[in-house]
């Protein structure tokens, strides 16, 4: 009888490496998150004064893991204790404009005292030439012709010197201001050249507008504030009753706060301006 044969068949199952799972991940994000934190915080020391170093090793010399910080104190470089908290200087904010207010003063009331301190600190030499008064949305300083200070030669539309200094002290205090500006020029009644003259009052008005405008930017008055320069000649005497009194050759100098649609610098609606009688209450410089 023949004997049977058992086949052994092995089956080797290879294996791979261990599965490790997303452990290691974890670990290189903290290395690299303890990396930036350490590169940030030597960015962080480099901007800090040599001081401030000094007080921080001071600091954590005397620092005990078990006792905690050494009651908040360190040590300036002259020895003496600081505290911590009192190191740290709160933020300097910049400068505010100072807002003018005076409880029942409108705002034309506020900057027509203001101009009239400007005159008075700066100007009082030329104290008889200038007059303030107000007007709707503004204030309004008119720069008067004198024989002793004359601001424009005759029949001429160029400022003399005294002219210059007064539209300078003008332009310094209201070159920060937010008013917009117009400028305007009157005459007297005089007929200007002869009878068929083509250069008359009305052309030295609005010229003489002008020359204040040139001035007044030379000085620093931003071109974008000038909301109007026009001439007037004679058609609105300061002296009511005598219109060839010298006061009404004049240069008006027209400082107002924009309504709410013209704060784009865009020109307003004409401003009437009402003649202005001899002697009206209010209208010439107060004294002080």
């Amino acid at each position: 009888m023949s004997e049977k044969k058992v086949i052994i068949i092995k089956k080797i199952k290879k294996g791979g490496h261990a599965h490790h799972g997303g452990a290691w991940k974890i670990a290189y994000a903290d290395l690299v998150t303890a990396l930036m934190a350490f590169f940030l915080l030597m960015w962080l020391l480099n901007t800090l004064s040599d001081e401030t170093k000094e007080q921080l090793a001071v600091y954590f010399q005397e620092y005990s893991v078990f006792d905690g910080p050494p009651a908040s104190l360190s040590i300036d470089p002259g020895g003496s204790p600081v505290s911590i908290q009192d190191q740290i200087t709160p933020p300097v904010l910049p400068e505010q404009p100072e807002v003018l207010h005076a409880e029942g003063k409108s705002q034309e009331e506020i900057l027509r005292e203001a101009m009239a301190k400007m005159i008075e600190e700066k100007l009082a030499a030329y104290k008889e030439e200038l007059m303030i008064d107000v007007f709707e949305s503004g204030v309004r300083i008119q720069m008067l012709e004198s024989q002793g200070k004359p601001f424009f030669g005759s029949g001429s539309a160029h400022p003399t010197d005294d002219a210059r200094q007064v539209l300078k002290v003008i332009a310094d205090t209201v070159r920060d201001m937010p008013q917009l500006l117009a400028v305007e020029g009157h005459t007297d009644s005089k007929p200007l050249g002869g009878k068929n003259s083509r250069y008359t009052n009305w052309e030295l008005s609005t010229d003489r507008a002008s020359s204040a405008r040139l001035v007044l930017e030379e000085f620093g008055i931003a071109s974008k504030r000038m909301v109007r320069v026009a001439g007037y000649a004679d058609t609105q005497p300061l002296i009511v009753e005598n219109s060839e009194d010298p006061r009404n050759r004049r240069v008006s100098i027209l400082l107002f706060n924009p309504p709410e649609e013209h704060k784009n610098h865009t020109p307003p609606k004409a401003l009437e301006v009402t003649p202005l009688p001899s002697g009206s209450e209010g209208l010439i410089l107060p004294s002080y």
